[in-house]
Order: C-alpha cells, then sequence, then structure tokens
C-alpha cells in the first residue's frame, strides 16, 4: 500500500537532514509565507528547498499562514482578509503568480487561531483558492486543528469547521499532535488513545482519502514540579531523547495506553524531569492507524531532525506514493 508522506520544514534546514529525508516524502511544505491585510504574500527564501525537492521528485507546497510581518498568528488580520472580497481575490493571484515563478506545486493553508465567526469566510476563500488553482494543475491542502466534536469550544478549534474544509481543499491534514506541549503538564506528545477520537470523529466530516493524519518528530523534556504559567518544557529530537536517557541512566519505560515512550531522572541541581517522546514503537503504533482509517497518508510536524528509525518503520510498513504531479491528489 502506497501513501501520501508530506512533512514541514523551515528554510534553514541543515544540508544533509534534506537529502536524507526527501527520498522518503510526496511532499515538501515549505514553512512559511505570512499575509497583509491587503492580501499581499510576505515572501519566504525557499528556493534552496524547491530545488533540491524537485531533484527528488518530491512536490513542494507553500505553507501559507494568517501569520503578520512579525511572524506570530493574528486573529485579526486573518479576519481582516477573509472579509474583504478585494484582499481574498489579490490574495488568491498573489499565491498563484507566487506557485508558478517559483516552481510549487500548490498551497497548504495554516490559519490558526480564528475567530468563530469567520469558519465560514475561511472555509470559503479555501475553496475559492482551489477553484482558481486546480484547473492550473495545482493542489489546495489545509491543516486542522485536532477536533473530536463540531462545536468544540476554544480559539485553536472553533474556526476550523471539518466538514466544509473536506469539501473546500484537496487534501487536509488533522494536526494529531501538541496534547503534551511546552507550556503544558507533562504527557504524550500524540497519545494513540486520543489521537483516534479525531480520526474517529474527522472520518465522519472528511472523505479518509483526503486525510493526512498528523505525526509529531519530537519530544518533551518537563523540569518537575510542574507550575501553571510558568513551567516550560525543552523540545527535544527524539535521538536526542534516547541519548539522554542512556547519559542519565534513565530506564525507558512504555505507556500502554498513549502507546509512547517516556521516562523520569533526577538533573545535577537534583531536579525531577519527565521526558516524552517518539520511538520505533510508538511510530508503528500512529501507522498502523492508517490502514485501520483507509487515510491518504501522514504530515510530520517537523523533519528538522533526521529521525532514522521512524523512516525504517514506515518503509518496513508503505510505500511512498511519488506523484507525477500535483494535480494527482485531486
Amino acid at each position: 500500500m502506497d501513501i501520501l508522506v508530506n512533512g514541514y520544514m523551515y528554510p534553514f534546514v541543515n544540508s544533509e537532514v534534506l537529502e536524507a529525508t526527501l527520498p522518503n516524502l510526496s511532499m515538501l511544505s515549505l514553512f512559511t509565507y505570512g499575509i497583509t491585510a491587503e492580501g499581499d504574500l510576505i515572501q519566504l527564501d525557499d528556493e534552496g528547498l524547491i530545488e533540491a525537492a524537485r531533484a527528488q521528485g518530491v512536490v513542494p507546497l507553500m505553507v501559507l499562514a494568517a501569520m503578520n510581518q512579525e511572524g506570530t498568528f493574528d486573529s485579526q488580520l486573518a479576519s481582516t482578509v477573509l472579509n474583504n472580497p478585494q484582499a481574498r481575490a489579490r490574495l488568491v493571484e498573489n499565491i498563484l503568480s507566487n506557485i508558478q515563478a517559483k516552481g510549487l506545486g500548490g498551497v497548504d493553508f495554516d490559519f490558526e487561531f480564528l475567530f468563530p465567526e469567520d469558519r465560514e469566510a475561511y472555509a470559503s476563500f479555501v475553496d475559492q483558492t482551489r477553484q482558481r488553482l486546480n484547473p492550473e494543475g495545482y493542489m489546495v491542502t489545509v491543516a486542522l486543528a485536532p477536533k473530536t466534536y463540531a462545536e468544540q469550544p476554544g480559539l485553536l478549534y472553533e474556526g476550523h469547521d471539518y466538514a466544509l474544509m473536506g469539501q473546500a481543499a484537496n487534501l487536509a491534514l488533522l494536526m494529531t499532535y501538541e496534547w503534551g506541549y511546552m507550556f503544558g503538564p507533562p504527557m504524550a506528545v500524540a497519545p494513540v488513545n486520543l489521537v483516534r477520537r479525531v480520526l474517529d470523529f474527522g472520518v465522519t466530516q472528511i472523505p479518509p482519502s483526503k486525510i493526512l493524519m498528523g505525526i509529531p518528530n519530537y519530544g518533551y523534556d518537563w523540569t518537575l514540579p510542574f507550575v501553571e504559567g510558568q513551567s516550560m518544557a525543552e523540545k527535544i529530537s527524539n535521538t536526542e531523547a534516547v541519548e539522554r536517557a542512556a547519559r542519565v541512566g534513565a530506564e525507558i519505560q512504555y505507556d500502554q495506553l498513549a502507546e509512547t515512550p517516556f521516562y523520569r531522572y533526577f538533573d545535577d541541581l537534583g531536579r525531577e524531569h519527565e521526558v516524552w517522546f517518539e520511538n520505533e514503537a510508538s511510530i508503528r503504533a500512529k501507522l498502523n492507524l492508517v490502514a485501520e482509517y483507509g487515510l491518504a497518508g501522514v504530515s510530520y510536524w517537523n523533519l528538522m531532525d533526521y529521525f532514522p528509525g521512524n523512516w525504517e518503520v514506515l518503509h518496513s510498513m508503505f510505500g511512498v506514493r511519488k506523484l507525477n504531479s500535483p494535480a494527482d491528489v485531486f
């Protein structure tokens, strides 16, 4: 069974990581372009990534986020553009021009923290873009917050309508990660039991053949005790997590419910730490869901660190679907 494999990278990725990773991908999402209130693009210096992707038969996608000049998600900026027909039309044409000029394969929308009242406008805008880009041979994908029911409260969720987006976009990435996150309490980043809840809802709203399941390519090290509003975990690569356990003499354990590895240790100052990350077993548990739910494939956030075990597991289970053109997905 061949699946679509997408991953996100920043332009400053290590060149050796880039070259080692590209053969494993169908698409490479370049993070990130921003927008202005008038519908112009805040550009990304991504020509090197595009050239490398093309050379390996990987379709490069521009990621477009509702981010301002400072590089932060801006709910009001998104609302301004989404509710201005002239700005929307200008942005669509700027997206198309950028794709054509740079040799990209399409656009991946990542508008996060939208106002609830903009959910229909956002879906309409994605649909408008798809109707403009698909006839030109370019794909439109969208990244969606990990919802478990339609009216789930919270700024992260309310602006994303799964059913409407399932119609508007060619592919939908469900961001099934960040349950364990930098400012939250220690727990698995993508516990399989909670990922399942998102997929259970997702496949009722979006055709499974359009869904990419998100997979994290990192872990976190929390210093205990966790203090709400004060504690901040250290983000670490999966390789570093294993090396750190060896250095401190920690025994790696495996949570059977989350299907995720973790361990605890004490540092030189006597502070206790708790670490959650991904290993071959947890990756396999997640990839099992792709076949179980009949999904199109997976998308990794992010691929700035090379984790060989991930690719070994993936290739033992699936082939990577290579696209002759972006139009192959619609």
